[in-house]
């Protein structure tokens, strides 16, 4: 195993890029996790493990015969990891392709939600309770940076995740036959107990602004989760995590 102690090394310069700059990922088709359970949940799935990065020492792990391994002394280590605290190990996976084929039973939609936590929870909630398909439009936070990939906790080996103009999105609804609702505090909006979305696709928005009018124009309804007048509105991934449930159940 070979044991890297420079900060000018290519592979040290590479991992601070993955890290953080979403287009170095995007056009190495690579991204970065961290820690021993994610490594677990990454070679169980299927994942396509590049290399690992053990922080001051190498632990037992059942990697593939082609997975590089590499030694860093625990200050390195923490200089190029993206995430304070981390035990290790570092390690790369390969960007799968979209699964644009095979039927979407039903969908969250997220626009414009920029928080990589909030994204993360969601992939994380759509896999507990067997959403399709998580779909990302506009603006929202990458995919795979650090933060998102950890809060998934592993979710984004196993859930479907795909990203669309939003543009694209009626016609692969249409494909699958998936009316779409929206999320939505309006005098328009019902309440979410009386739809059925056993088979349907749930728009949520950032929590600022909420869905945009584009989005909300293609929306066959609007709901509203009930809740105390007194109270703020959910969190992003609150208000998805109930709509889901209400999917699930």
């Amino acid at each position: 195993m070979e044991q890297i102690t420079s900060r000018k090394n290519p592979l040290i310069q590479t991992l601070r890029a993955l890290s953080t700059d979403a287009s170095a990922r995007y056009a190495q088709g690579l991204f970065l996790c961290d820690g021993m359970k994610t490594l677990q949940e990454a070679l169980h799935s299927g994942a396509a493990v590049q290399s690992v990065f053990w922080k001051g020492r190498a632990e037992s792990a059942e990697l593939p015969a082609d997975t590089a391994q590499f030694l860093l002394p625990p200050e390195l280590y923490d200089y190029v990891c993206p995430l304070k605290n981390s035990p290790g190990p570092l390690f790369t996976v390969r960007i799968a392709q979209q699964q644009t084929d095979g039927a979407i039973g039903n969908a969250i939609v997220l626009e414009n939600v920029q928080d990589p936590g909030n994204v993360g929870t969601v992939i994380r909630t759509a896999n507990a309770f067997r959403i399709g398909a998580v779909i990302l439009c506009g603006c929202c936070a990458d995919l795979y940076s650090p933060k998102t990939v950890r809060a998934t906790m592993g979710a984004i080996f196993r859930q479907r995740v795909l990203t669309v103009e939003r543009q694209e999105l009626p016609a692969l609804l249409r494909k699958n036959g998936l009316p779409l609702y929206g999320a939505a505090l309006s005098e328009r909006s019902q309440d979410i107990h009386t739809l059925d979305l056993h088979r349907s696709a749930v728009a949520v928005g950032s929590e600022g602004r909420g869905l945009s009018e584009e989005l909300l124009s293609l929306c066959l309804k609007q709901l509203i989760i009930p809740m105390n007048p007194d109270s703020e509105s959910l969190n992003a991934a609150v208000a998805a995590s109930v709509i889901m449930w209400e999917m699930f159940r």
